[in-house]
């Protein structure tokens, strides 16, 4: 007997609900990081991350000039890059979806990757977590210029890909605190210990993450269903 065939828009259902509840997560984090961010616009050196440094550190005016660079671009760029995603702001046309990405490329490539190149070299934990830390600022710069590069060249296949890669490592910072959490209250980890793990498995665990989901069709997924038709008017 033929079992009666599932229309399509009801396959696509667990993807879209899946995907909501991704982005609700990356907009709760975000709103979480500007609750956090805000108490360092008074400028005062003895508050919260501010008090692990030395005072030769936060006196540092090249420190200062990278961390509030850094804390201000990556929550911006953070909110740009998941508007990316949204498919009701990517089918209002290329206009829209082409300043946000510029938003997002040009706070990578000229603010947020740099300056973190500046706090990478402060970084506590020693040489392992300044390599880390130096290492997913590079990593994640040459992510968003290969998809700057490939939006540029229209072969809107590899912008997808490389496009995720880089939102991979700008989700850094939400893995790292989630990942923080579990290896110390769940497997009770030393601080130190938890602190240089989750330096690189922050940013390696989702660029692996990525690359499984990328082989999975999720690129071809964003480009089928979600920008059908900027990707023509882009194309044409």
């Amino acid at each position: 007997m033929l079992q009666p065939s599932v229309p399509s828009t009801w396959r696509a259902w667990p993807r879209r609900i899946l995907l909501a509840l991704a982005a609700l997560v990356i907009a709760a984090f975000a709103g979480l990081m500007l609750t956090k961010t805000l108490p360092y616009y008074t400028f005062e050196k003895g508050i919260h991350f501010l008090t692990t440094k030395s005072d030769e550190t936060n006196d540092n005016p090249v420190f200062r000039l990278g961390f509030y660079v850094h804390i201000t671009t990556s929550l911006v760029v953070l909110v740009l890059g998941l508007l990316q995603f949204l498919p009701v702001l990517a089918r209002r046309g290329p206009g829209l979806h082409r300043r946000l990405g510029k938003g997002y490329v040009v706070g990578i490539l000229a603010l947020a990757a740099p300056s973190g190149l500046i706090l990478a070299r402060f970084a506590n934990g020693g040489l392992a977590a300044q390599v880390g830390f130096t290492l997913q600022c590079l990593v994640w710069w040459l992510c968003t210029w290969k998809a700057y590069r490939a939006a540029r060249q229209r072969q809107w296949s590899l912008h997808v890909e490389w496009m995720l890669r880089s939102f991979a490592v700008t989700l850094a910072a939400l893995a790292l605190r989630g990942e923080s959490y579990l290896m110390y209250y769940v497997f009770e980890t030393k601080p130190i210990e938890t602190y240089l793990t989750v330096t690189w498995l922050s940013w390696v665990g989702n660029l692996i993450l990525v690359e499984l989901l990328l082989e999975a069709g999720v690129g071809r997924y964003f480009l089928r269903t979600f920008m059908p038709e900027l990707r023509s008017k882009l194309a044409a």
